[in-house]
């Protein structure tokens, strides 16, 4: 007599994903304006003003380059009469951040310019026919005379009211870095993140042991972790405890890789060499003589930026901006 094995049924392979993945900031929906929105008063800018602000900060790469421009340029301004040094710096801030700058001309009695004093580029409005207007908040406006403020901004592609950084294609690696930074910072401060799965298969462990084994696991979590951990089984098997690394290497592997890579996007954002901004090589070259970058620099980038800001001259009618050359202090 003949005796069929018992059918078997194997339970199918499922395969699942939580979504479709979303991106919180989205930098073509933010800049693909045809125009800038009037309220009737003044014209709205075509971002956030704030939320450029703020991610400016989102990096260390970001901020510092933006300072390292600016301590450049401010090396090479030549004070004047209407135009402090502490002024220029505050003007070409405004102009590196936000792609604005606002000079106010603050006149005498007797109509003649005293000074220009620059206004923060984050809550200035512009309006029609040369009107200014300083937004703090909402009802709280201030509107400048007539003739009384000189605009300098960057061009851009989409609208011809407010300029745009030149950095803002360099956005969003700032914010990548960002993350990568936080998500280690909580990394390292969890102390008991899943860093391993604790397999145990082996027939001669006790419920006991168990248990002890579990307490010893919850009390190395917290302050005083990284602790070392000691198991006993005289009579188990060799695979019966096994540490199955979870995501430890590989967030190890993954953050330097978008720290740099992110790194670099900035840099080319801001067209900074690295060797200028401090940054440690890693090949065996280097990164070539400083004192070239420098020089270079200084023709392909201060220059230009420089010619730029002499529009402000046009506008006074006085030789009120000016820069000496550049030059690389002897070593």
């Amino acid at each position: 007599m003949t005796t069929e094995a018992p059918a078997t049924t194997t339970a199918p392979v499922e395969a699942f994903t939580f979504g479709d993945p979303v991106p919180v900031l989205d930098g073509r929906d933010l800049l693909d304006y045809l125009e800038c929105w009037f309220n009737g008063r003044w014209y709205e800018p075509p971002i956030n003003l704030d939320g450029l602000a703020r991610s400016i900060r989102a990096s260390v790469y970001l901020e510092s380059g933006l300072k390292f421009k600016r301590n450049m340029l401010s090396r090479t301004f030549i004070p004047q009469r209407l135009m402090s040094r502490a002024s220029f710096e505050q003007f070409a801030l405004d102009w590196l951040w936000s792609g604005n700058a606002y000079l106010e001309r603050r006149r005498s009695m007797i109509g003649t310019a005293l000074e220009l004093k620059p206004v923060l580029a984050k809550y200035m409005r512009r309006g029609k026919e040369g009107r200014f207007f300083m937004v703090h908040s909402w009802q709280q406006e201030h509107e400048f005379d007539p003739g009384s403020i000189c605009h300098l901004r960057e061009a851009d592609i989409n609208q011809e009211i407010y300029g745009m950084p030149e950095w803002m294609s360099a956005i969003q690696s700032a914010l990548l870095n960002e993350s990568a930074t936080l998500f280690r910072r909580k990394y390292y401060n969890n102390g008991s993140h899943a860093g391993f799965i604790l397999y145990m298969n082996d027939p001669a462990q006790n419920e006991d042991d168990i248990n002890n084994l579990r307490a010893a696991l919850k009390n190395a979590k917290g302050p005083g972790n990284f602790r070392n951990l000691f198991v006993y089984s005289p009579n188990g098997k060799k695979d019966g405890l096994q540490v199955i690394p979870v995501s430890e290497v590989a967030a190890k592997d993954e953050f330097h890789n978008i720290k740099n890579i992110s790194r670099d996007d900035m840099l080319a954002g801001l067209r900074i060499p690295p060797q200028l901004m401090g940054i440690v090589p890693t090949n065996a070259g280097g990164f070539g003589s400083i004192r070239d970058a420098a020089l270079v620099y200084a023709a392909n980038e201060l220059e230009p930026i420089q010619t730029r800001m002499l529009q402000v001259n046009d506008w006074l009618g006085e030789e009120v901006i000016r820069f000496k050359p550049y030059e690389v202090p002897a070593s």
